[in-house]
């Protein structure tokens, strides 16, 4: 599939993924470039756009209580699934499946969006988020070309190509502020000049890479050409800054939200800032969100609740705490599909938002309770996929999660192979 794009007179041009560069005898693969990028499976170029969201938990699921028994379209609704099966047809379950060589218990929250097999303690880094990879690639179009939230403090999975962790933010009317409400005069100014003296200093270190690549060998040249490359692609987003800095924000009639301040009403705080996702998605303000709940220590303000949420994920089989557990675990699922029922009530250019938004909920761990990774619980929304199965692979010998990621990535329009420890495209997972 070739994608088109356009050289520095102007012409259409097109550059397949297979695409090479060829001299000397020599053949060079290319990896994935923006220049690849195609519209979609036959899209129109006017079609809107397509967008990703990734809910991720810290303290997993209840496997028993989310997981139908049977495979397959005709699947009986778990007890959780069971408050969603007006919408069972914009959804996909997935069991069996996790990221390879990941371990670690709650160390592995790192890993949920990349995959990376962690390093001991104190050792080795992280690799690229799944959204932080889309946002590089696809977030140039946006104000904003990704947010990271959270349900409370600043940890989140998302990592940048360095390994470095994202800070999340965890307040809603923050967010707002953000989104829809410009900055005084006197801060736009003071953001330009930031701005300014960020591209000043990306000229200085052009011209000192410059002189110095005169007395480099030729491998210390392609490594230096490959920090150049960096530099230009950081001039290129201050470049965008700028020019968003200087256009209005958008205008919504919601009122900026009152954030909760218990740090134990973990669903009231899932549901005020799943609106705030909704808003920054509808508004075309960013495509790609990822949002952490974080598991809470303190009594969830639930009926029936009594005891700490972390402690009852650690419920060791105890009945009396899994049926609590349940409650708050419900309340969760339910939470998730209020925000899929919102997004399809929208209107995106004659489709709903939800059928261009793949949404994913997930969490490192399969089972709390004993910090296992594996058979990580797994549901994915809208993004114009055949829904409505239950796609179950061996609970011992699981199905690579990278590879669902490889699906979405390709959804987005992206031609990728391979993402982490991939093995190709999702098996049964398909677009509609």
């Amino acid at each position: 599939m070739a994608a088109r794009f356009y050289d520095h007179a102007g012409r259409r041009q097109s550059l397949s993924r297979r695409s090479v560069l060829r001299g000397a005898g020599v053949a060079l693969a290319l990896p994935w470039m923006t220049a690849m990028q195609r519209t979609a499976r036959g899209e129109a170029a006017d079609q809107p756009p397509r967008r990703f969201v990734a809910m991720t938990l810290g303290l997993g699921l209840h496997g028993p209580n989310l997981t139908p028994a049977e495979p397959g379209r005709g699947y009986a609704p778990s007890r959780y699934l069971a408050q969603l099966d007006d919408i069972r047809d914009r959804f996909t379950v997935i069991s069996g499946s996790s990221h390879p060589g990941v371990t670690g218990g709650h160390r592995a929250e790192a890993s949920i969006l990349s995959a990376n097999v962690l390093a001991p303690v104190g050792r080795g880094k992280n690799t690229v988020s799944l959204d932080q990879f889309m946002a590089k690639h696809l977030g140039s179009h946006t104000r904003f070309p990704s947010l990271v939230l959270s349900s409370s403090g600043s940890n989140s999975p998302s990592y940048t190509e360095q390994g470095a962790m994202i800070p999340a933010e965890s307040s809603p009317s923050q967010l707002y502020m953000k989104l829809f409400v410009d900055d005084s005069p006197a801060e736009q100014a003071r953001q330009s000049q930031r701005l300014l003296e960020g591209r000043s200093i990306m000229d200085l270190v052009a011209d000192d890479t410059r002189r110095l690549r005169r007395e480099l060998g030729a491998g210390d040249r392609d490594r230096l050409d490959a920090y150049m490359t960096s530099v230009r692609e950081l001039e290129h987003r201050l470049q965008e800054s700028a020019d968003w800095a200087r256009r209005p924000k958008p205008q919504v009639d919601t009122p900026k939200p009152v954030d909760i301040s218990d740090p134990n009403d973990f669903v009231g705080r899932q549901r005020l800032m799943s609106d705030m996702i909704r808003l920054a998605l509808e508004t075309d303000s960013t495509r790609f969100v990822t949002y952490h709940l974080g598991g809470s220590g303190g009594v969830v303000p639930l009926p029936g609740v009594d005891e700490g949420y972390h402690a009852l994920s650690h419920h060791g089989l105890d009945e009396g705490k899994i049926d609590q557990l349940a409650i708050v675990e419900e309340a969760i699922i339910a939470a998730w599909g209020d925000f899929l029922r919102s997004l399809a009530a929208r209107d995106d250019r004659g489709e709903s938002l939800l059928d261009r938004t793949s949404v994913l909920l997930t969490s490192n761990l399969g089972n709390a309770s004993n910090h296992d990774n594996r058979n990580m619980p797994l549901l994915v929304a809208g993004g114009g996929f055949r829904h409505g199965q239950h796609l179950a692979f061996d609970p011992r010998d699981n199905a690579p999660l990278p590879n669902l990621f490889v699906s979405l990535l390709q959804q987005q329009g992206m031609e990728i192979d391979r993402f982490a420890s991939s093995t190709g495209t999702m098996t049964g997972f398909e677009p509609a």
